[in-house]
């Protein structure tokens, strides 16, 4: 990002406060992309401050190297200034657990932000939860600075979907809230249009909102060899691998691949494996069923992996699976995971409606199926399987796609545009 030498010589470095429960060495979505913009508003010249958790995500075990302690820790990254606090550790499992996870982060980073961190130009919460939507409130009152929200995830209602709650009184106050905090933030930055307007049909914020979506470094994600030590530590050499990279949780409906594996045993498909990358709440639920039914040899777990070792999965990969449930409310999800995989010429098996179905079809670079249907998945895969021509059409069409339109320097760019906009007072819809 070459905002170093910014054209406009009335440009004034800012100085950010970003709050957000995820953050590197954890390597999920939210976590990847706060670091990577705040790293590329470093460069261009400004102050970025993080508070964080102490990294745990997705087992609730603080990774070597850190501590979970009531004293803050601080530290820098890549320029970053990060202040990690302490919060009530869980697995991403169990809903009171959960809440008091995110409950407490948000008292110990309101703390942090009184007493450690200097006073800013503009600040910014991100979801998946409110909670840490909310210390962006509760400190840009005190602070009395501007607020940009950042919504990732329409928090609770997600969790609704899931049947990790149900709709009653708990629920319609939890609701309540957002609502308040919407109408708190001094602009709302949306990672999707389906996000954006699920929020205008709860709040009028239309003047005050806008989308910038997730993206990629298409230098860092670039078409490269195979893994080999890879391949031969999990058995892949000489099959078809449809890997999913991410959470094994709930929402993400991953039982599919059992199904489908069932499907392929009885078709005497031997030469297809699904990788499934990444931990979760769910995986081990996975896994017995895997070992039960006898799956094993179409069905491989590897645990969470770090983020630096993704370029080396997509690339030992045939295709990427991107999959969650069906609902209505998962048709505004935008998987960053599909950017990386166009990057690296991976065709996508896209089981996940809406916003993110209509960019593979533009990209034309991947195939559909419908979510939780193993017929389907079974269908596409045999398919990319058969048809190398089909394969070589899809890769090259992602690449060029993504770099073109999700060039993550672009978009932390215009990021960087909106809270220079906020920390002015200059309104921007």
């Amino acid at each position: 990002m070459d905002c170093g030498s910014h054209p406009d010589p009335e440009f004034q470095a800012v100085k950010i406060l970003f709050f957000t429960h995820y953050f590197p060495p954890e390597g999920n979505a939210p976590a990847s992309r706060t670091y990577e913009h705040c790293r590329r508003w470093v460069e261009a010249g400004n102050e970025v401050t993080v508070i964080t958790c102490a990294p745990n995500v997705p087992n609730g075990v603080v990774y070597d190297g850190y501590k979970n302690r009531l004293w803050p820790q601080i530290e820098e990254m890549d320029g970053i200034r990060v202040i990690r606090v302490w919060s009530f550790l869980a697995a991403n499992a169990g809903f009171i657990k959960r809440i008091l996870n995110f409950v407490s982060y948000m008292f110990s980073a309101i703390f942090a932000a009184i007493f450690w961190a200097k006073r800013p130009n503009v600040i910014i919460a991100t979801s998946p939860q409110f909670f840490c939507g909310w210390a962006g409130v509760f400190c840009s009152w005190i602070k009395w600075r501007p607020l940009v929200l950042e919504i990732r995830d329409i928090w609770p209602e997600s969790i609704a979907t899931v049947g990790a709650m149900k709709k009653g009184m708990v629920f319609r106050f939890l609701e309540f809230l957002e609502r308040r905090m919407y109408r708190s933030a001094n602009h709302i930055v949306a990672v999707g249009q389906g996000y954006r307007q699920n929020v205008e049909s709860k709040v009028n914020v239309k003047d005050r909102i806008s989308v910038i979506t997730n993206g990629v470094d298409p230098e860092l994600f670039q078409p490269r060899q195979p893994s080999s030590e890879l391949m031969g530590k999990w058995d892949l050499q000489g099959r078809f691998v449809c890997s999913y990279v991410g959470t094994i949780g709930m929402a993400h409906g991953l039982d599919v691949t059992i199904r489908a594996a069932e499907k392929l045993r009885e078709l005497d498909v031997k030469d297809v494996v699904f990788l499934l990358v990444g931990d979760g709440a769910y995986r081990k639920v996975l896994e017995e069923q895997v070992t039960e039914k006898g799956l094993e040899d179409w069905i491989r777990f590897t645990g969470r992996l770090d983020k630096s070792q993704m370029p080396e999965v997509l690339a030992s990969s045939d295709a990427m699976l991107v999959h969650l449930k069906k609902s209505d409310l998962f048709e505004t999800v935008i998987p960053s995971k599909i950017f990386e995989a166009l990057s690296m010429e991976r065709p996508i098996i896209m089981g996940v409606k809406g916003e993110s179905a209509e960019i593979i079809r533009e990209a034309n670079a991947g195939l559909f199926m419908e979510p939780d249907n193993e017929d389907d998945l079974v269908r596409n895969v045999v398919q990319m399987k058969t048809e190398p021509e089909l394969m070589n059409q899809l890769r090259s069409n992602g690449r060029q796609f993504v770099s073109q339109h999700y060039n993550r320097n672009t978009k932390a760019e215009d990021f960087l545009d909106t809270l220079q906009s906020v920390a002015k007072g200059v309104p921007k819809g």
